[in-house]
């Protein structure tokens, strides 16, 4: 009788728990069918997966000639590399103020307003756009073909190509969106000169723009085993005054490889897609 007792007072207080969460628009949590995200911040960077490694960072790694290696020291040390203070908006400082002519900084205060990235609707990014993701890049230099790849993992999951068999670019290019890459090395640091952009990206997150005239030289100097040093040099006459420097700092996540991303999944950035708008015009056929 009291088993009987104790038993019904349990089904009522778990009926009216449960009648109480359905009243207040809550449902009993489903059992998760996803892998953990990355967690933010960890290891100083946006996609940090685990706590910052112990003890100071080891040299850089290099081949059995002495050259500077841009990944892991063996096939088995897998990693990307992800900007060092996280995935902040822009190359420079967001103070700094750069020698825009009067259209482009017109232009910049627009986008601040209106978010309508293209990275957001997964077209690839030239310049340091590249590296201020939150997934990171990916190197693979591959000296016996002349060629190093940067993969990227997030947004259009594409790759660029630098060459290191040539040092000039050819007379006639279709503009691009990572424009054409020779590079070369100067000691530890490889340098990549990269004209034939398309007008089609943003050169960083917070919208700084530029044409197709734009120019850059990008300086990879890796430092040690967790860092490589990000110099870029802006030349660009159609949107400023004169050549800007900018840069900042990549670090290596252990650990982490390329994995699957599909761009259009679950993409509900509402102030990345309509920005200060209320609607967008959906009579055009071609994708803002």
């Amino acid at each position: 009788m009291r088993a009987r007792f104790v038993h019904s007072a349990f089904v009522i207080a778990f009926v009216l728990a449960f009648g109480a969460r359905a009243l207040t628009g809550q449902q009993p949590p489903a059992p998760s069918t996803q892998a953990p995200r990355p967690n933010p911040g960890a290891n100083g960077t946006v996609g940090g997966v685990g706590p910052p490694p112990a003890g100071p960072a080891g040299p850089a790694p290099r081949r059995a000639d002495g050259t500077i290696m841009l990944g892991g020291a063996t096939i088995d040390d897998k990693g990307v590399w992800l900007p060092q203070t996280g995935g902040f908006a822009t190359m420079v400082d967001a103070k700094a103020e750069l020698p825009f002519q009067d259209w482009a900084r017109a232009v910049l205060a627009d986008r601040e307003k209106n978010q309508l990235e293209p990275h957001t609707r997964c077209k690839p990014s030239g310049g340091a756009r590249q590296f201020l993701t939150p997934y990171g890049v990916e190197f693979v230099d591959l000296p016996e073909a002349k060629r190093v790849y940067i993969f990227d993992i997030g947004g259009p999951h594409t790759y660029r190509t630098i060459y290191l068999d040539r040092r000039t670019h050819p007379a006639t290019l279709t503009p691009q969106y990572y424009g054409d890459s020779v590079g070369w090395w100067e000691g530890d640091t490889l340098v990549v000169d990269t004209i034939g952009f398309n007008e089609s990206f943003w050169i960083d997150r917070r919208g700084t723009p530029t044409t197709d005239r734009l120019h850059t030289v990008e300086r990879f100097t890796r430092t040690d085993s967790r860092t490589i040093k990000y110099e870029l040099t802006v030349d660009d006459p159609g949107a400023y005054t004169k050549p800007f420097n900018a840069g900042f700092n990549l670090a290596w996540e252990a650990g982490t490889e390329l994995f699957e991303y599909v761009c259009q999944q679950g993409n509900e950035a509402p102030t990345l897609m309509l920005g200060e708008q209320k609607s967008v015009d959906r009579r055009s056929l071609i994708v803002p």
